[in-house]
């Protein structure tokens, strides 16, 4: 068992996300101060974040107790390797969004910048809360706080198609929650005597083995269906819908907070709730990895379907969210690690391919793939950026997106699931095809006569900057993988 350090000092990262929407509702007779604010916090977070790193990579434990609220009951954090892939990431992408935002809102001259801003920051708040969470009550606590906080960000535009998408976006992600997490945790109190996570050993659950094993499964069954933010079909049609957001809120919703949220909640479910032991006992791993590998396929399908950039990205982001699950759900040590490494790199990677599309709206108001013929030449960073993400997204080395699926291969070869294999071989050609026919359309698309691409430039350096250090991480992702993987490591088991 790994060493376990009990002290507030995990707590800075949550007390700054608390504090920083305050701050930036408070300077909000002054963008450029409510946006400093934003920017602050981003910068503060991630470092001290980044301040918990050593002592976890020594095989320690961060935990502190808040309160409890009735015996048994209580708000307590703990930071492990798991907890700091999510929450660097999150933190450090929330530097570079903001800047982007700044960009995005201004060009566009956008409505309710203070609301979209503090909501913003309440999403990373709920982020820091699910990463830093000890128990199932504390991350269910704070996966709804992510879930109500994000609805004003996706129903931003007020119009019929919004307010339709996020109404879509409740139904799906609080009705899952209530009706299906809220009975598991339940279930995990009455079966395990506790909702303390199982922390420094994936290999054994919080489980007893004296549980009923069909009681064992049924609340395994509602995680998986209860935790919908992870996009597993077929509860996924929220994502797409979702897309009436204004396109940073896409790469919120998509790269940073509401499905790497998903995917991290399950996989703690997995490791941490029942442990590789009982979850390959109960034979609860390989169905839920056939259900990714379906997920991974039909999705990549719908998305060749699309001639909408954002579509054809959110139908993606399915796709490629079941990745993580796929990976853990295979219980060898190296899918384990491929999943868990597709977190990180699957949001380096995603989020550029977001802020790209962004760009591309605010410099043209071009949404569809199909008007993007010779665009490359117009917006030859913004399309550089999009074109390395896109290849990472197809497994192309040495973009970081090949590091995660060479140990998803590898995990599916060693134990012997070749159907498994098989899908995420499948998946990659599907990707080559409707990421490459975004890239060929931009470089070497003809125009049609009425796009003049002489009125197009490139969106303001605010966008351009975040979305090509996204780009250039994700490349060195590829190089330095050992940056995420061990976190993995310390996982234990």
């Amino acid at each position: 068992m790994a060493d376990t350090l009990v002290s507030a000092r995990i707590l800075i990262p949550l007390i700054i996300t608390l504090i920083a929407p305050f701050g930036i509702y408070l300077a909000r007779q002054n963008p450029n101060h409510r946006e400093a604010v934003s920017f602050a916090a981003g910068v503060a977070t991630f470092l001290a974040v980044l301040s918990l790193v050593p002592a976890v990579l020594d095989g320690g434990i961060w935990l502190y107790p808040l309160f409890v609220l009735i015996p048994g009951v209580e708000v307590k954090f703990a930071v492990d390797g798991l907890s700091l892939i999510f929450a660097l990431v999150a933190s450090f992408l929330w530097i570079l969004a903001t800047s982007y935002n700044i960009g995005y809102m201004r060009s566009l001259d956008e409505h309710a910048q203070t609301r979209y801003y503090v909501c913003f920051a309440v999403a990373i708040f709920g982020a820091m809360g699910v990463a830093f969470s000890a128990n199932i009550f504390t991350l269910y606590l704070f996966y709804e706080i992510i879930t109500v906080f994000t609805y004003p960000l996706v129903a931003h535009h007020q119009d019929d198609e919004s307010f339709q998408g996020g109404r879509k976006y409740l139904v799906y992600l609080m009705g899952t929650s209530k009706l299906f997490l809220l009975p598991a945790m339940i279930m995990t109190y009455v079966l395990a005597g506790t909702l303390d996570f199982h922390l420094g050993d994936i290999t054994q659950g919080m489980f007893p083995e004296t549980a009923n094993p069909i009681a064992v499964t049924i609340t395994y069954i509602l995680f998986i269906a209860g935790l919908a933010k992870a996009a597993l079909m077929p509860l996924h049609n929220w994502l797409p819908s979702a897309m009436v957001a204004p396109t940073p809120v896409s790469a919120l919703l998509h790269a940073v907070a509401v499905v790497k949220a998903g995917v991290f909640c399950i996989s703690r479910v997995m490791l941490s709730v029942f442990g590789i032991e009982t979850m390959d006992s109960l034979f609860l791993g390989i169905p839920t990895a056939y259900l990714a590998a379906f997920t991974i396929v039909v999705a990549s399908v719908i998305a060749m379907t699309k001639d909408d950039l954002k579509a054809r990205l959110a139908y993606s982001t399915v796709s490629q969210l079941s990745y993580v699950i796929i990976g853990v759900a295979m219980l060898t040590p190296l899918a384990v690690t491929g999943g868990n490494l597709h977190i990180a790199h699957h949001a380096f990677s995603k989020i550029t391919l977001f802020f790209a599309a962004g760009a591309i709206y605010v410099a043209t108001h071009i949404k569809k793939i199909s008007m993007l013929s010779g665009m490359a030449s117009r917006m030859p960073w913004t399309f550089g950026a999009f074109s390395l993400a896109a290849l990472s997204m197809i497994g192309v080395p040495p973009v970081c997106g090949f590091v995660s699926k060479w140990y998803l291969v590898n995990g599916a070869l060693s134990a012997g699931h070749i159907p498994l294999m098989l899908a995420l071989l499948a998946s990659t050609l599907l990707n080559s095809y409707y990421f490459g026919h975004i890239i060929y359309k931009g470089y070497f698309g003809v125009p049609s006569p009425d796009v003049r691409l002489e009125d197009y430039r490139e969106a303001p350096l605010s966008m351009v900057v975040p979305l090509s250090i996204t780009a250039v991480i994700s490349v060195a992702l590829g190089f330095y993988p050992h940056l995420f993987q061990q976190f993995v490591k310390v996982l234990g088991g």
